[in-house]
């Protein structure tokens, strides 16, 4: 599970094996664990974030989103 980028407590990450799912990006911190679709940027599930931090982790990938892409693409291939 290739680690994309570190902002704070949280780790930004995918699975190697998820190459037929639609872009996005998962989160972890010892808080809990959530997954974002990337287009459109939606939550996809969470466990144990309350919904500040959601809201934090969002704004966080927001920021990145483009890296985000950028980098599933270089990994996974094209999402277009």
């Amino acid at each position: 599970m290739p680690t994309v980028i570190r902002i704070g407590p949280y780790r930004f990450f995918f699975f190697s094996n998820e190459r037929d799912e639609p872009p996005h990006i998962h989160v972890r911190s010892g808080d809990g664990e959530a997954k974002f679709w990337l287009v459109p940027l939606e939550l996809s599930w969470s466990k144990g974030y309350n919904e500040r931090q959601l809201t934090r982790i969002e704004q966080h990938i927001r920021d990145k989103l483009a890296y985000f892409i950028q980098t599933w693409d270089k990994y996974f291939g094209s999402s277009q």
